[in-house]
């Protein structure tokens, strides 16, 4: 069975064993308090795995350790996979990051932008011009979540019944044609805001391919890169090693609460959010970007591509906080921060809230897992745990102790 095996001690790539520790006893002190049930974190230099550690439940009731090979719930770092996939299409010259999305899905054709009012009163215009593939990757099309609360766009997504971004009991194409019929919060490339994008990009990459999203990620994604245990749902054998979902409460203590529906394949597959994997499989993931396009042996995108997708696409430089629609975006953890294809990029380390190189980039999940790059130091960290949080907030902290153990 494969799974993440530490390859090299700390000292011999440059990081200090005693700030290593550090970071295990504050996220164990974590788990001692209930605010987590466990963790699996990883740190990575040039490729080697020189800090791995499973600490703590990965279900509470039945006492199962976290172990090497425990599978998460990983939520949006689907995206990245997703883009990556987009962008093999492009490479073979079956997408174009400026290709119409409506030339794959006509509901898209003529999409309207929101003006003014709100529910009966909400007016409308014709877009001034189409929603292309690239807008779909850097979540500047115009789409939203419905959570936000902040906008009478995102009270249509409700009212649609996408409370939980998708339509329940439908399958993607049943779900994308559904954000298709609701109006853009703004003109098509004019402001970044985190939406379902994802999913209208994997059903894109259906209809390019002529594939199911799952097949295509097994054919051209898992299968090449060695990721046994990544998919949108797990066998009779993984179901054991599938961590349990957890949700933060009002007191900060945890509870159970309902996660994907792994068991069995998924009617609807979501290239948004909707991977488990294990942190073998994430590591090959982030392997492949570390190593613009190719792992083992395999290439799989060209340098020239992955660079593309790691470098910020927002206009002028711009930051996620200043491109960002207000106020879902407005916050601190925005600054200095752009974002690529799928995955955040950092564009001024001196503005971001937690130490951070410059060029470093990845993506996070709702179930307070994470992953990122950092070329400029060749390290890849990744953590994981299965907390859908209400206050809680872990990445500062680990980007910082991570920060304090690069010595060399």
């Amino acid at each position: 069975m494969a799974q993440l095996r530490q390859e090299v001690d700390p000292g011999d790539v440059g990081l200090d064993m005693k700030a290593l520790d550090r970071l295990d006893q504050h996220f164990a002190h974590y788990v001692d308090e209930g605010r987590l049930p466990g963790f699996l974190v990883s740190v990575a230099r040039g490729g080697r795995v020189a800090h791995l550690t499973a600490h703590g439940h990965r279900d509470l009731a039945a006492g199962l350790p976290v172990e090497p090979d425990t599978l998460w719930r990983i939520y949006s770092m689907t995206k990245p996979v997703t883009a990556v996939a987009a962008l093999l299409l492009v490479e073979e010259g079956r997408l174009s990051l400026d290709d119409p999305v409506a030339e794959y899905l006509p509901a898209f054709a003529q999409p309207r932008v929101y003006v003014s009012g709100s529910g009966d009163t909400l007016t409308t215009r014709p877009a001034d011009g189409p929603i292309l593939v690239r807008h779909l990757m850097t979540h500047t099309a115009g789409l939203t979540f419905a959570f936000y609360h902040s906008h009478p766009v995102d009270a249509l997504y409700r009212e649609a019944g996408l409370d939980s971004s998708v339509l329940p009991g439908s399958d993607l194409a049943e779900t994308v044609a559904v954000y298709a019929s609701l109006p853009l919060q703004f003109e098509p490339g004019t402001q970044w805001n985190y939406s379902v994008a994802s999913n209208v990009l994997g059903r894109v990459i259906e209809v390019a391919s002529g594939q199911p999203l799952d097949t295509f990620f097994a054919e051209r994604v898992f299968g090449p890169l060695a990721m046994p245990d990544a998919g949108f749902c797990v066998t009779g054998e993984q179901v054991d090693r599938l961590a349990e979902l957890y949700g933060e409460k009002d007191d900060g203590t945890i509870e159970p609460v309902p996660g994907l529906p792994l068991r069995g394949r998924p009617r609807l597959l979501s290239g948004s959010g909707g991977m488990a994997a294990s942190a073998y499989d994430v590591h090959r993931f982030a392997e492949l970007l570390r190593r613009r396009g190719e792992l083992d042996g395999t290439r799989l995108l060209s340098p020239e591509t992955v660079d593309l997708m790691t470098s910020n696409h927002l206009p002028g430089g711009a930051d996620l906080r200043s491109f960002g629609t207000k106020p879902a975006h407005d916050e601190p953890g925005n600054d200095g921060l752009g974002f690529g294809l799928s995955v955040s990029v950092v564009i001024d380390p001196a503005r971001t809230p937690a130490p951070s190189g410059l060029g470093t980039y990845g993506w996070s999940g709702a179930a307070s897992t994470t992953f990122w790059v950092d070329p400029g130091r060749d390290l890849s960290v990744q953590f994981f745990t299965q907390v859908r949080p209400k206050t809680l907030k872990l990445f500062p902290d680990l980007k910082r102790l991570v920060h304090e153990a690069v010595v060399g």
